[in-house]
């Protein structure tokens, strides 16, 4: 059987003013944290921290668990960016996707008349679990063509794709009913290689990888062919903080690099503008001992640093105003002196 694979992706969700990090990505992520958990894993890394090795031919299992009753979607990613859904599908013994509490769900399960062979391509995948309190739609995502399909064939053409449509999909339902997780894993050649490959994810269009000083390319890309050995890595896209660390590249595998990013904050502007107004044309106003102008049409604009300031307004007939204002951002002020 056809091996499924997947290649990181990223719809992270970063508050502006945090660091940026590296980070290990799912595709699809819930921006709340919800009282139901998934977690999904391959037979040769139970604890989910690693990302193991798998030559071309060996047989594999994919397994995920649920702390609360849940319907469970197992997805493949290909290091090309081609998508494939591993669950459902018609040829597990159990045709359902129904997952009971704090039991697991093992693809092939045990008793099941087929295995999981790894095949090529050679690189970095990843494989997402999404598991929903109640069933969902997938005919935006995936459908079986005929009655003789065992797999579904999925409508997305990479994982940005399965990004989109996924996030259309769980729009409706409430955001606590629902949550992901993924894994990783690298399908390796039979033989013994030399070098090794890294794979870069980024969660942002146009981000470029410079490696040991030489630009690579883009990011979501994985670059084969790599001597090994431990080197600096910077990540950048317009418009966002540089990332930077270290990667160490090891002959047979893919090292697995994810940057998310967060937008550079603009810096708040330093001017502000305030409009003073009085029912008293003509008055003069003072702005910490200097004049500012004259109110004209019942107004007049003053520009003013951040900070406080003291403000004189004197009119013939009336008695001279003078306040104190702390000014954070620009606004308008009404002053009516008495008589």
């Amino acid at each position: 059987m056809k091996k499924l694979l997947m290649i990181p992706a990223a719809l992270l969700l970063s508050t502006a003013a945090a660091a940026p990090k590296i980070s290990a990505q799912s595709i699809i992520v819930n921006p709340t944290q919800p009282d139901l958990s998934v977690s999904v894993r391959v037979d040769k890394d139970s604890s989910g921290a690693q990302n193991p090795a798998y030559k071309v031919g060996e047989k594999a299992v994919i397994s995920a668990s649920v702390n609360r009753d849940a319907y469970v979607y197992l997805f493949n990613v290909n290091p090309d960016g081609s998508v494939d859904q591993i669950l459902p599908n018609r040829l597990s013994s159990d045709n359902s996707n129904f997952v009971k509490a704090n039991t697991t769900r093992s693809f092939p399960a045990p008793g099941d008349n087929f295995t999981f062979d790894i095949a090529g391509p050679i690189g970095q995948n990843k494989v997402l679990a999404l598991a929903s309190l109640t069933e969902l739609n997938l005919s935006q995502i995936s459908s079986f063509k005929t009655s003789q399909d065992q797999f579904a064939t999925v409508n997305a053409k990479n994982q940005a794709g399965l990004a989109q449509a996924l996030s259309i999909v769980v729009t409706p339902i409430p955001q606590n009913s629902w949550v992901s997780d993924t894994a990783f894993y690298t399908v390796a050649a039979q033989n013994p290689v030399s070098t090794g490959s890294l794979f870069v994810g980024a969660n942002v269009d146009n981000a470029t990888v410079t490696l040991n000083g030489q630009r690579l390319g883009g990011a979501n890309v994985t670059y084969n062919n790599l001597r090994p050995g431990s080197y600096p890595i910077r990540i950048q896209a317009p418009g966002y903080r540089d990332i930077s660390t270290t990667v160490a590249i090891r002959a047979g595998a893919t090292t697995n690099v994810n940057a998310e990013f967060v937008a550079v904050t603009p810096p708040a502007p330093s001017t502000l503008t305030i409009t003073i107004r009085s029912s008293v044309n003509n008055a003069r106003v003072f702005v910490d001992g200097r004049e500012a102008g004259t109110i004209s049409n019942g107004s007049l604009n003053v520009q003013v640093d951040r900070g406080s300031h003291e403000i004189v307004m004197i009119a013939p007939g009336y008695r001279t105003f003078l306040s104190t204002y702390n000014v954070t951002t620009n606004g308008q002020i009404t002053i009516n002196p008495t008589r």
